[in-house]
């Protein structure tokens, strides 16, 4: 039994929901959860290709002359802002698509946004692998961040809306997992068709189509979440649902608190405004701060341009793609010790553990760099291994931590009321620092040298300090059920928690629906 606990109506102890892990949901989140895939695949394949003669040559003449100067800078020599912006310009679109994305999952639902950004990817997927331009690849690179930031925002939603309780985690990770499972399909990819000279680049831009098409068919199977279908008014349909998610007959109490859940989120026709209320701070500060904090690791950095930075420490290119796969598998693998662990260890250990073991490999690996790598010279080769297992170890950690986890929480913490919208402000926030640390690491390593390593430290020491103090275990909890036994129960962000409703100021316009009657709403 996989259930999850129902707080009791006289206010006592919880009582549990009934429910199991079915076959069903399993299929389900594994087509959603492709949508990972399509943004893995992209985080994969951008440091491969720029990393191409091919598509330096017919894109950015001039970084590929000074690719192949004898004496060029080691840490200037792929530093433009054209060739950044190739990159960084996804996750921009995805940042302002992320809104609109919100408004989709709360006006037609998770599975139809789900479909739009299928069909955004792939429309961006044929513009890249067919550009003939810089300008053909940057707008293809937008419909690419649109499909991202749809995907984003509605994939999490869903497989934490599916998921039991008990199981939420694992499930809502696989997401996470996809993610890596991408990026590791990517660098295999970039490492045959860096062989395939001139137009290697075209087939691995191209392949990003693959995932965009299963997500885009496999919608038409998975049903809409029960959760959508009550918010929806299909009260009859989302019973139904419940009891096939959920593998059994008895699921009115937690059907009961989905139409608590929505009543209460009829109720407020402006969530983005409602989210500026202080009862609504807590998870929204807790859900931003996940995202900026899970780039600000400066994951991103090394996943983007691996292949870049292992030549840049004097492998070749082949070499330098094969460490990027070697560091895709570390990557797939330690996103499963999460994925079997987050229900059981809980969110925090998984947390500060991997703050531990990435700010020794940030610090050692800068150490390394500072000492050894000059301007002008390479690595010795035993040097350079130990580098590309240093990074392995940051991999690792990240990828049963921050890199899941980042998705997860805020998933999980908002009230129906403000899910959507509160999770649109996670995504926008991840995106946008993901596109300041693509636009700006290339030149911040020119500039910064070895020290940029000891920058992304100094963060995630910061970081341990802040799941100290300020996140709260959410293991085990019912998604509905935040409020009452997460937030309130904090020393800190339980002062924020008072009624819900008493901070609403005059102008938040709220419409009670038809026959509901609360005595603690202010109408």
């Amino acid at each position: 039994m996989a259930g999850g606990m129902s707080l009791s109506s006289d206010g006592g102890r919880p009582t549990p929901l009934e429910g199991k892990f079915t076959f069903y949901v399993a299929i389900c989140a594994i087509i959603a959860a492709t949508g990972g895939l399509m943004f893995g695949y992209d985080i994969g394949i951008s440091g491969g290709v720029t990393a191409m003669d091919g598509f330096l040559e017919k894109f950015f003449h001039t970084v590929y002359v000074r690719k192949h100067l004898v004496h060029e800078d080691n840490y200037c020599k792929y530093d433009n802002q054209g060739l950044q912006l190739f990159t960084s310009s996804l996750y921009l679109s995805a940042l302002i698509a992320s809104f609109s994305a919100s408004k989709s999952c709360t006006k037609y639902g998770r599975k139809p946004t789900m479909q739009a950004a299928s069909a955004f990817f792939l429309v961006g997927t044929v513009l890249c692998a067919a550009a003939v331009n810089l300008f053909m690849l940057i707008i293809g690179r937008i419909f690419l961040g649109v499909g991202v930031g749809f995907a984003n925002q509605a994939v999490p939603l869903f497989l934490s809306e599916l998921a039991p309780a008990k199981i939420r985690g694992a499930l809502n990770i696989l997401f996470q997992l996809d993610v890596t499972i991408g990026i590791f399909i990517a660098n295999i990819v970039n490492y045959f068709t860096s062989e395939i000279h001139p137009w290697g680049w075209r087939l691995s831009l191209g392949l990003a189509g693959v995932p965009a098409s299963i997500l885009c068919l496999g919608s038409f199977i998975i049903p809409e979440t029960p959760t959508s279908l009550v918010e929806h008014g299909k009260l009859d349909e989302g019973i139904k649902m419940l009891r096939k998610v959920r593998g059994v007959e008895n699921v009115e109490a937690e059907f009961e608190e989905l139409k608590q859940a929505s009543k209460v989120a009829e109720q407020v026709r402006h969530p983005y405004r409602m989210l500026m209320k202080r009862p609504s701070q807590p998870p929204l500060v807790i859900g931003i701060l996940m995202q900026v904090f899970q780039q600000f690791t400066g994951i991103n950095a090394i996943m983007f341009y691996a292949p870049v930075l292992f030549q840049t420490v004097g492998f070749k290119n082949n070499a330098s793609l094969l460490s990027s796969v070697i560091t895709g598998i570390v990557n797939v693998l330690s996103t499963l010790i999460s994925v079997f662990s987050v229900d059981k260890a809980g969110r925090r250990v998984l947390l500060l553990s991997a703050c531990f073991f990435m700010f020794i490999a940030q610090t050692t690996i800068g150490s390394i760099l500072h000492v050894y790598l000059k301007t002008t010279n390479s690595l010795h080769k035993g040097t350079a291994i130990v580098v590309v297992l240093l990074v392995c170890m940051f991999v690792m950690s990240f990828a049963w931590s921050w890199g899941p986890l980042g998705w997860l929480i805020p998933s999980e913490t908002f009230p129906l009321e403000t899910r959507a919208a509160g999770f649109s402000f996670a995504v926008s926030a991840n995106m946008l620092f993901t596109f300041l640390i693509a636009q700006a690491f290339l030149s911040m390593m020119c500039h910064m040298k070895s020290t940029i390593f000891f920058f992304f430290a100094v963060w995630i020491f910061i970081m341990g300090f802040f799941v100290v103090f300020l996140l709260p275990e959410t293991k085990g909890v019912p998604i509905d059920e935040m409020n009452e036994r997460v937030w309130k129960q904090h020393w800190y962000w339980k002062k924020f928690m008072e009624d819900k409703y008493e901070d609403l100021s005059e102008n938040q316009e709220r419409e009670p629906p038809v026959g509901v009657h609360d005595d603690n709403l202010v109408v």
